[in-house]
């Protein structure tokens, strides 16, 4: 039996599973890494952290699983995508910690930007909007407050990638700096309509050129690893962002067909066919998949807390053990009774992309109980995917 080796690097854990020839899950491990919190609204994780849980999940599975290493013949990539890290080739040190898709430390850059008239520019050329949601500003914030990284970065000394590249330039010891149509559209700084890195995105956040990856299909061969010594050498072939993965996942190959993915955030999609379609407002156009030679492109909306709710009230508020007990306790009580939940941590997503909103609890009164706490908690992620579904439908497509 020969098997598919899949990585899942997430915004809370690194998943490694083994897929048979069948396509049947036999094995499946999970790491979670640390999240920081420096400052109100930052959001960073530890690049090497994130790398050695990827080792060490990898060898639990292999030693859960009793398979012969010999039998994986290839590696597949999905990941948390705006997520970005910028490192040193000459050490392979990160410079600093991964800037988070939930950061909202770059919102002034943004909004500097949109207030110089190049709004409309952006959304023509990326189909994504001007939010520190995106990769960019987090990259530029690096840039401009790492101590020598500006002229590291001119010198040419420095790299950047999301999450899939940070892994596969050191999978491959450093052979290959490379990253896939999906990962790349969620940047910023990628042209839909060339399919590459654009000139002058690039200078508008001061970013060299020398720093970007290649751009690849996500069918694409992204060089061989042998997995810090786990493994035979072996090929990398496949890499997705999480969310495409899933629009992939769930069979959505025809325009009009969608999904709703539920995670730390959740992001609903709908195939839009191979044109980059402006997007509605309120929604963005990425880049769905890339394969057999051809590009699929997608209206997608992003909602920055879903599960990270839940675990909110598991792990800070502790009114719940785990998130198996919120449904039992949802439907406890008949409604909310007129609580209201505005899980803003990390500002809003779509369709308002407002990095400044805060959370709010709203509506209670004395008979407010943990269970109405919970029911809105739950009701506040069906609200927001609700109002998402209604922009998608609204586009006609």
């Amino acid at each position: 039996m020969k098997y598919i080796l899949a990585i899942d690097q997430s915004t809370s854990s690194t998943k490694t599973m083994l897929f048979d020839e069948n396509a049947i899950l036999v094995a499946r491990e999970s790491i979670d890494h640390k999240q920081f919190f420096p400052q109100s609204g930052w959001v960073e994780h530890n690049p090497s952290e994130i790398l050695d849980n990827t080792y060490l999940s990898v060898k639990s599975l292999l030693e859960k699983s009793k398979i012969d290493p010999r039998s994986i013949t290839s590696i597949a990539i999905t990941n948390q995508r705006e997520t970005v890290v910028v490192w040193d080739k000459r050490t392979g040190k990160p410079i600093y910690n991964a800037i988070v898709w939930q950061c909202n430390r770059g919102a002034k850059i943004c909004q500097d930007l949109i207030m110089r008239g190049y709004e409309s520019s952006v959304i023509q050329k990326t189909g994504l909007i001007l939010n520190p949601y995106f990769s960019a500003s987090g990259v530029k914030w690096i840039l401009d407050n790492v101590e020598g990284a500006a002229g590291a970065s001119r010198e040419g000394h420095l790299l950047l990638g999301t999450m899939d590249t940070w892994l596969i330039w050191n999978l491959t010891s450093g052979k290959v700096h490379a990253t896939d149509y999906t990962n790349a559209s969620r940047t910023l700084l990628f042209n839909l309509h060339t399919l590459n890195w654009d000139p002058e995105l690039l200078a508008l956040f001061t970013i060299p050129s020398s720093m970007m990856p290649n751009v690849m299909p996500c069918d694409g061969l992204y060089g061989t690893t042998m997995m810090n010594g786990l493994l035979p050498e072996v090929p990398i072939a496949g890499v997705l962002g999480d969310s495409h993965g899933a629009l992939v996942g769930q069979m959505c190959f025809s325009r009009g067909m969608g999904k709703a993915t539920y995670g730390t955030g959740s992001s609903i999609a709908v195939n839009i066919g191979e044109q980059p379609l402006s997007p509605p407002r309120g929604l963005v156009t990425s880049v769905g998949f890339a394969a057999k030679g051809k590009v699929f492109y997608e209206y997608e909306g992003n909602i920055h807390c879903t599960g990270a709710t839940i675990k909110w009230l598991q792990d800070d508020l502790q009114l719940i053990n785990s998130a198996e007990e919120t449904e039992a306790l949802a439907v406890s009580v008949g409604s909310s009774d007129g609580v209201y939940f505005v899980p803003a941590f990390a500002g809003l997503g779509a369709p308002w992309w407002d990095p400044d909103a805060k959370a709010l609890i709203c509506g209670m009164n004395r008979g407010s109980t943990k269970a109405h706490m919970v029911r809105a908690a739950l009701e506040s992620i069906a609200f927001q995917v609700k109002d998402l579904m209604a922009l998608i439908q609204e586009s006609g497509v």
